[in-house]
């Protein structure tokens, strides 16, 4: 049976496999997005919620049905409308700046495997200078984000959602790229975010991971000093089971070095080896804040800090790339380690090191 065909006997039965999606002035990428997948599904259900661009009649175009939703500042609101539309047994969400890059094609079979929420991996480009991607150059972070859903598990909060269900989650090696990071994308967003995490917070007082959010909110605005704020928050009431914690306690460390508050950070780093141990990541952050306090303290750069940075990238060498963990950045565990190595090897040469 082709893809058209499936759609309509799909569509008519309300059952089968739906992507879902809500999409404002997205002309850029959604015809990018909705090839991906077509393949994969037997329906792709669209809810645009106010474009100008001619986003809808593009998603039409690729096959799409396409509904219109008045946005209501709350985009669980919009993701719940959009599965209720869709009616389907299982649902894949995506957003209209993600595509499919690979392993589309073991979607339909994980479906049959009973009733569980899937995580899909989330590669994410960031341009250069952007807080993530240290090392210098484009850089990929990896979330795993809960992203196929049953019939009948709805989201909740108005931004960063989150799927509430008491299902397990399991990983799909189904890989999803993002590029709704970089800078040209995320000046039309800038200032969205923050009063709707703050109206959560309001709602659920005390909600690490609000706060862990609104520190990556905070984070990407350029103030490192009140996401430290935000981070500590969530790190007091956060479990180191629970799946945003490895890239918590990274960011932390990074925020207070980039706050000049290295010892802290070095402290912090400390009190949770055993949490970092087998993290590229963290051993990649912890020598950058190591190589920060031999710039602070040239006397002991020598004896202390300059080989406490290179143990520590060497140690990401060690343990090499860890896509599984969260918010782990592609070159940690190789090439950004390496070229960090490189450098301070040859600064300590120079200086009879």
């Amino acid at each position: 049976m082709g893809t058209s065909a499936r759609a309509a006997g799909a569509a008519r039965s309300g059952s089968g496999l739906a992507a879902t999606l809500i999409a404002r002035d997205e002309a850029r990428c959604i015809v990018r997005c909705l090839e991906s997948i077509a393949p994969w599904v037997d329906r792709i259900v669209v809810l645009d919620t106010g474009s100008r661009d001619g986003t809808p009649e593009l998603a039409r175009g690729c096959g799409a049905q396409v509904h219109q939703f008045d946005w209501p500042g709350d985009f669980s609101a919009a993701r719940n409308r959009v599965l209720d539309l869709a009616d389907a047994d299982w649902n894949l969400i995506l957003d209209a700046d993600e595509w499919i890059e690979s392993g589309g094609e073991l979607l339909r079979g994980w479906c049959q495997g009973g009733a569980r929420l899937g995580r899909i991996c989330v590669h994410s480009a960031f341009d250069a200078g952007q807080p993530l991607p240290e090392g210098g150059g484009e850089a990929a972070g990896r979330s795993w984000l809960t992203r196929v859903l049953p019939r009948g598990v709805r989201f909740r909060g108005r931004v960063h959602e989150q799927a509430i269900s008491p299902l397990p989650r399991e990983r799909i090696v189904l890989h999803v790229g993002h590029d709704g990071y970089l800078d040209a994308q995320l000046a039309g967003k800038r200032g969205r975010n923050l009063p709707l995490l703050l109206a959560d917070l309001q709602d659920h007082p005390g909600d690490p991971y609000i706060a862990y959010q609104l520190g990556k909110e905070t984070e990407g605005a350029g103030r490192p000093g009140e996401a430290c704020d935000w981070y500590d928050q969530a790190l007091a009431q956060t479990p180191t089971s629970a799946t945003w914690f490895h890239e918590l306690l990274v960011r932390q460390l990074h925020c207070l070095g980039q706050a000049g508050r290295t010892d802290d950070a070095l402290a912090l780093a400390n009190a949770n080896i055993d949490a970092g141990r087998d993290s590229p990541d963290f051993y990649f952050t912890l020598g950058n804040l190591a190589l920060d306090r031999a710039m602070a303290d040239p006397a002991q750069a020598i004896d202390n800090w300059l080989p406490l940075a290179v143990s520590a990238w060497e140690r990401c060498l060690e343990i090499g790339e860890r896509p599984e963990l969260e918010g782990s950045v592609h070159g940690r565990g190789s090439h950004l380690a390496q070229h960090n190595l490189d450098v301070v090897r040859q600064q300590m040469a120079l200086l009879g090191g």
